[in-house]
């Protein structure tokens, strides 16, 4: 099961004593400054949940898998999420 933006705001909604509006409003303020963070090159730490990195990728040789042209991928940033110790026992606790 996927969990949506929209069930977000409603888990909020259910578990703490908000309006709907400030429910949504608190997770896009959320969503928002991590966004900001990750845009900016920064790390975002969440202790208890884990560390979104941004990493640098360099440019490398590459192949179109429908023609099998070769071509140069350009060098990207992208993030990765390592999860916190308490949350990776967490999952592998429930199962």
């Amino acid at each position: 099961m996927t969990l949506t933006k929209a069930d977000l705001v409603q888990k909020v909604y259910q578990t703490h004593n908000l309006t709907k509006a400030e429910a949504a409003e608190t997770v896009e303020a959320f969503l928002k400054v991590t966004k900001g963070c990750l845009a900016n090159g920064e790390n975002l730490l969440i202790s208890g949940f884990g560390k979104f990195n941004v990493k640098e990728k360099n440019s490398r040789r590459g192949r179109n898998p429908q023609t099998g042209k070769e071509l140069i991928l350009e060098s990207r940033r992208v993030v990765t999420f390592k999860p916190s110790g308490i949350l990776r026992d967490r999952i592998n606790s429930s199962n």
